[in-house]
């Protein structure tokens, strides 16, 4: 961890805002260009509660809906929509639970345990002063073709923002990854699905 004088972070920060603010304010001016969503990053506390459970092998299977026009693979931000780096936030959602998965050494393309997801709602709505996320996704968990869990989950954020754009639309943007986050802390939580993966 960086260490720094007593004023350094200040005139960093005041620094660091500044370009940021440069850099949204071109954006809201150039014709709203899309804005990327920042990468997932795990609830390792949510991950290490899981692991404790003991659970199996299990494949992801492809999260729907792949299609990227499809309502829920637009997310707007104002008059800024916002994109995923893996070309649909469906397979954003897929990839940021194969890392969980992953991370805890029960990924396995070949297990018998497949998770499926379909997103049903991702909206983010940036307010005047507070904005919020809201994410609802069904995971459907089968084992060699039998149904073992059909389960809607539903994560809602909440996320200071502004009235002007330059502050809200990175605000909304820095917020979606906590919103998966949020989702998925949901799921892994949820003793129907511990049940529904355990070997």
């Amino acid at each position: 961890m960086a260490i720094f004088r007593s004023q350094g972070p200040r005139r960093r920060a005041r620094a660091a805002a500044v370009p940021a603010a440069l850099a949204a304010l071109v954006l809201l001016a150039s014709g709203c260009a899309p804005l990327m969503a920042p990468p997932y990053a795990a609830d390792y506390e949510a991950l290490d509660r899981l692991e404790a459970t003991r659970p199996g092998m299990v494949a992801v299977a492809r999260a729907q809906p792949t299609d990227p026009e499809d309502k829920v693979n637009n997310v707007r931000m104002r008059s800024t929509r916002l994109v995923s780096p893996n070309g649909s936030f469906a397979l954003y959602l897929e990839e940021a639970m194969r890392r969980d998965l992953a991370e805890i050494s029960i990924l396995d393309p070949k297990a018998p345990t497949r998770i499926a997801a379909r997103i049903l709602v991702n909206e983010l709505d940036l307010g005047v002063l507070n904005g919020g996320g809201r994410m609802e996704v069904e995971i459907v968990v089968t084992r060699a073709d039998t149904q073992r869990l059909r389960r809607t989950y539903r994560a809602e954020t909440k996320f200071e923002s502004g009235y002007g754009g330059a502050v809200a639309v990175p605000a909304g943007q820095a917020e979606y990854p906590r919103l998966v986050r949020a989702l998925l802390r949901q799921v892994y939580a949820d003793a129907q699905f511990v049940a529904a993966i355990r070997p």
